[in-house]
């Protein structure tokens, strides 16, 4: 038996012996569709990435439009900045580092491709049509019909495997070091040995900021077999001086076969090249590290080593198995149970860790730290801070606590916490002061186990810092005047208000929370600050002179649709109407009363006016409840949004994941409940999707272990007629953290019609 067939029967195998294990007990991540979200900008990928890995392998699509017609790679087209898009047709390889559910483009370098023939360098030449795609949680195959091989991807946190089945004849490996998502060039490869290659290739400029923070990301690839030929190539840049007379190569891409020495350049690769006599399958292990080549190679050896592929691929399914069974859900709809645990998924991605196997990660100030706990990144907190972190410290948190100490390690070696972080760079990407709400309400959920005094004062440094301010431009004319002006300069006035009022809230929650009493009464009030923009002629928030005449013409619907405008940020004025989540009964009565509010809100999801696509106003949806006699609009609106724009499908998220932020809305809107005040610890209630579902808590920070949410939901009733938490009826729709974590039982039972 050759070697080609002896792999495809271990393949076999370990699919039966998978299978055994399915049918003995129910696997949740066979509920798990990575192709959602590639579709619709959704920025998501089906590549092969373990839970938290800062390794990712995924498919390369974006260099040809659907139809195949040859495109130049735009990166930022339509916010398609993602290494994969659903209807595109032409795949050019497979990245090792990527990002997920972000608009901005940065990694999707270190690129494999395995072709038969004549080696090409250009990935327009070597790219293929593609079918027979599966993927599933760390693991990816596909077949290249140009080619006809079949690919196979699997990875662990920080090294990657690809398993190449060739035919016989001539073949090849190739790695692109000059293709990717990043802004960045530049890149440097060496052999050291036949089999072995090792390198970097710059990266950063996310958004198209902090370009002089560009870094390297390291990385070792093997390969099984000896190669008959190996080589490296570059390609020259094109001169029209007096020199170009005397270069040969002027614009060519110039092979080196068999060279061992390092070469630099932005436009290299290098190639494995075999001549099979018969099927044969190659492997191609990979390691990065940000730190170091040495650090990326014993990444590989410790993660990977010896393991075959099979191996590799149900270490890390076991590893989503546990990742993804914190919530365990019984119904007879398999489509919504897939859609459900595809969001957990999504959102159990990013942030990710950081660090080396070993410890070593690059800290923000460039040096190189060590950690014995967890150092984490992609901190997209503008988006996380509305639920994203308040579902993981519920569910996971453990998890949470290193994602706050690691912003507070950020704060050590920067002076200054996060705004939106990517491997140690700030990018300062989107407005506000996020981190604070972050560390406030995770402390307030009783996730105490962090340096809150520390926390404290960098939330107040961020706060009170009135000359060169990263964190919140404008502070000085924000703090004298209560509000940001169109006069000065900074992004969305009205937007930028409203977010610094926000964390001022927070902190002084935070304030509160730590016996600080005249600094809790001191933000509170700072927080309020956004009624100076209220403007009744509209019952709008509306931007401002700085010698306080409203700003004309005002258009309250120009910002739809990423449309920039003097007032918001990605949002117009409706978009940012209710955005005060803090002083929700205070606005009430700023639009006088609740009829005149109610009103508002149906004015924007009845003339088209909501988003769901951006996280501004996706909690509007749940401000119903705080009308009582209205909470079954919150209901109604809930199920319609989720069945419009969540779907078991490549376009089944309504845009852009955020990091998990859209995949965290609709996880919270089939539980049944939904953390509509940041920085306060409760929720808001709407009706569940599931008959039952049981929350898996961690016993160290919550002692019951369970939570049960019972609903008689498959009989299709959506209006909650009657709430019970432990058998009690519960007659508010507000729910407390604590109150939550505390319940065993929590049961909905739901009717056709509204309760009103």
């Amino acid at each position: 038996m050759n070697q080609f067939k002896l792999t495809l029967l271990v393949a076999l195998l370990s699919s039966l012996a998978i299978g055994q294990q399915k049918s003995s007990h129910q696997s949740v991540i066979e509920y798990v569709n990575p192709f959602i979200g590639t579709s619709n900008y959704g920025a998501t990928n089906p590549g092969a990435i373990a839970p938290r890995g800062m390794l990712s392998i995924s498919p390369f699509n974006v260099a040809f439009d659907a139809s195949g017609r040859e495109i130049p790679l735009e990166k930022d087209s339509q916010w398609l900045s993602t290494p994969y898009v659903h209807e595109n047709e032409f795949l050019t390889g497979f990245t090792h580092v990527n990002l997920s559910g972000v608009g901005c483009p940065d990694l999707g370098v270190i690129i494999s491709m395995p072709t038969t023939g004549e080696i090409k360098t250009n990935h327009l030449d070597y790219g293929s049509a593609y079918e027979n795609e599966k993927a599933e949680p760390g693991y990816y195959s596909v077949d290249l019909k140009k080619y006809g091989i079949k690919t196979e991807v699997t990875a662990t946190q920080r090294a990657g495997m690809s398993r190449f089945y060739f035919p016989a004849g001539t073949s090849n490996v190739l790695l692109n070091l000059g293709l990717g998502l990043t802004n960045e060039q530049g890149a440097m490869l060496k052999f050291v040995s036949p089999t072995e290659v090792e390198g970097l290739r710059m990266v950063g400029s996310f958004c198209y900021n902090s370009e002089e923070k560009a870094y390297p990301v390291y990385f070792v690839a093997k390969v099984s077999k000896e190669p008959q030929r190996r080589g490296i190539w570059k390609k020259h840049q094109f001169y029209e001086g007096l020199e170009a007379q005397w270069m040969g190569y002027n614009g060519e891409t110039r092979m080196k076969e068999n060279f061992s020495r390092a070469v630099v350049g932005d436009s290299i690769g290098g190639y494995f090249s075999y001549n099979f006599k018969q099927p044969t399958v190659v492997e191609l292990k990979v390691g990065i590290s940000y730190v170091s080549i040495e650090n990326a190679r014993e990444n590989l050896e410790k993660e990977i080593g010896e393991k075959n592929f099979t191996q590799v691929k149900m270490m890390t399914q076991r590893a989503w198995e546990k990742q993804l069974s914190a919530v365990e859900i019984e119904s007879d709809d398999e489509n919504k149970k897939k859609i459900f645990y595809s969001g957990l998924y999504h959102a159990s991605i990013h942030p990710n860790i950081f660090h080396d196997f070993n410890g070593d990660y690059v800290k923000s100030n460039g040096e190189i730290g060590h950690t014995e706990g967890e150092r984490y990144t992609v901190f997209s907190l503008w988006d996380t801070y509305r639920n994203y972190h308040q579902l993981f410290s519920l569910l996971y948190p453990k998890q949470q606590m290193q994602m706050v100490n690691s912003m507070l390690s950020i704060y050590d070696e920067s002076g200054w916490l996060p705004k939106w972080e990517l491997n140690s760079t700030e990018t300062f990407t989107m407005v506000g002061d996020p981190a604070a709400i972050v560390l406030a309400d995770t402390y307030l959920r009783g996730l105490t186990q962090f340096d809150a005094e520390k926390a404290f004062t960098a939330m107040k440094k961020s706060a009170e810092t009135l000359e060169d301010n990263p964190l919140r431009p404008g502070i000085k004319e924000y703090l004298e005047k209560g509000y940001l002006s169109v006069d000065r300069g900074v992004s969305g006035p009205v937007s930028t208000t409203q977010e610094y009022n926000i964390a001022d809230f927070a902190i002084g929650q935070m304030a509160e929370a730590l016996g600080y009493a005249e600094e809790a009464k001191k933000y509170k009030k700072q927080s309020l600050s956004y009624r100076n923009l209220f403007d009744k002629e509209f019952n709008l928030l509306r931007p401002k002179h700085a010698n306080g005449n409203w700003y004309s013409p005002f258009d309250p619907d120009k910002g739809a649709n990423f449309e920039k405008n003097v007032g918001y940020i990605e949002g117009n004025a409706w978009q940012y109407a209710f955005m005060v989540p803090h002083d929700m009964r205070g606005l009430i009565q700023l639009m006088g009363g609740e009829k005149k509010f109610v009103k508002q809100l149906n004015e924007i999801f009845n003339n088209q006016k909501f988003d769901m696509a951006n996280e501004p106003d996706i909690a509007y949806p749940y401000l119903f409840n705080y009308v009582k006699g209205e909470e079954w609009r919150t209901q109604k609106k809930v199920d319609e949004l989720l069945q419009k724009y969540y779907k078991n499908k490549p376009d089944g998220l309504p845009g852009n994941d955020d990091t998990g932020v859209m995949s965290a809305w609709m996880m919270y809107g089939m539980l049944g409940f939904y953390p509509v005040a940041p920085a306060q610890p409760i929720y808001t209630f709407t009706s569940p999707k599931f008959d039952k579902v049981t929350l898996n808590l961690d016993t160290d920070f919550h002692p019951n272990g369970k939570i049960e949410i019972l609903s008689n939901a498959s009989e299709g009733g959506k209006y909650i007629q009657q709430i019970w938490v432990d058998g009690k009826v519960y007659k508010s729709y507000f729910i407390t953290d604590r109150v939550l974590k505390n319940a065993r039982q929590i049961r909905f039972e739901l009717g056709e019609n509204p309760k009103k």
